[in-house]
């Protein structure tokens, strides 16, 4: 397979309620949708998930898009692709740059399972028909709102709830969500915020039968996150750490968790998701699927990841109406019992939604992929 012309999609979609963390507050959703066509006219549809500002990772939505354009698919336009893994490999001498290099990446699977007339899921091994999530609920302004908030979400289904902490917003919104569902899925997300200082809050948390603590610890702490594992009995789940196997690989081997959150845009794509979640099963940790706010066409990508037997926690995909009064995909995936349906439709399953599109679009652009190809 090549690909003959590639476009290139910048929308922002309204949330439908400011999203809060230890990093900042987001208000909209400003994404890319990476199109690609291929020799027969076959589109093929990932998203670039990096965000405005530099502050999950090192990439943001410009310098990424620029990759895609000045590097990622001059790369694409030479060369015959004759299965999606090579996608990995070709981009693999690029340092760093994950975010963009899964968006063209998930672009490129799509393509192939609709060549083949399956869907991704059914590609990638996957065979669950619908899957358990589970949603994350941002910093509140005080314990009232958080408790009420979190009681809307069970109501709806959702069978494990995720708290974004930070210092002061910690260990009293924890309790009174605890005191309040006794019996639920509960985990902290601290996105950094936390460091060695602060052993006594994490200690604290231990007595909250937290399923476990998300990324307490900087990005680059491997160390002293495993310092702090030996001290808690609650697992510790690494996030922004986990760029790649190698960083898996050396968490496990260092002890710096016992739970990873592979998110698809955070690793590159879906052939380093596939090798991940392959390790964490071989080496009995537990992997679950996070989420950074997708729009359609990045949740469709992660539902396929989801359907595969290594994924048995609930993720933070959540249903779109979660975050968005409209999505671009149709059909929109909404919660059935706590659970989304897996696409079953060739490649990711949907549609874009034009109409509805069209409506937050802020530019197109397209590009010939026309170099030729060897």
């Amino acid at each position: 397979m090549y690909f003959q012309k590639a476009r290139l999609i910048h929308a922002e979609l309204p949330l439908i309620a400011p999203f809060k963390t230890s990093y900042g507050e987001l208000k909209s959703k400003d994404f890319y949708i990476i199109e690609l066509v291929n020799e027969d006219g076959i589109c093929g549809y990932g998203e670039l998930e990096a965000f405005p500002v530099p502050d999950y990772t090192e990439e943001t939505l410009d310098t990424a898009i620029s990759i895609v354009k000045q590097h990622l698919l001059p790369l694409l336009a030479q060369k015959v692709i004759r299965n999606p893994e090579e996608v990995n490999q070709l981009f693999s001498w690029i340092q760093g740059n994950e975010m963009a290099k899964a968006a063209v990446e998930l672009a490129v699977w799509d393509a192939f399972a609709k060549s083949e007339q399956r869907s991704l899921a059914e590609m990638i091994g996957a065979t669950k028909r619908s899957i358990a999530v589970g949603v994350s609920v941002g910093l509140q302004q005080d314990v009232e709102a958080l408790v009420q908030l979190v009681g809307r979400y069970v109501d709806e289904g959702y069978e494990r709830v995720k708290l974004k902490i930070a210092p002061h917003k910690d260990i009293p919104f924890v309790d009174a969500v605890r005191k309040k569902f006794p019996n639920l899925s509960l985990m902290a997300d601290a996105n950094s915020a936390y460091n060695r200082e602060d052993l006594f809050l994490l200690k604290e948390l231990d007595q909250y039968d937290l399923e476990m603590i998300e990324q307490p610890f900087g990005t680059k702490d491997f160390v002293d996150h495993a310092w702090l594992q030996k001290q808690l009995k609650t697992r510790i789940c690494l996030d922004e750490n986990i760029r790649s196997l190698a960083d898996v690989r050396q968490a496990h081997m260092l002890g710096s968790c016992q739970a990873v959150n592979l998110k698809l845009a955070r690793v590159g794509g879906m052939s380093e998701a596939l090798r991940i979640a392959e390790y964490c099963k071989d080496n009995h940790l537990l992997v679950w699927c996070g989420g950074m706010l997708e729009a359609g066409i990045g949740r469709a990508h992660n539902i396929a990841l989801a359907a595969r037997e290594e994924f048995v926690f609930p993720g933070d995909i959540s249903a779109s109406d979660r975050y968005f009064n409209e999505d671009i995909v149709s059909p929109a995936f909404t919660l059935k019992q706590g659970k989304l349906n897996v696409p079953v439709n060739q490649g990711i399953g949907v549609t874009l939604d034009f109409d509805v599109l069209q409506k937050y679009t802020i530019s197109t652009e397209e590009i010939l992929l026309n170099k030729g190809w060897s």
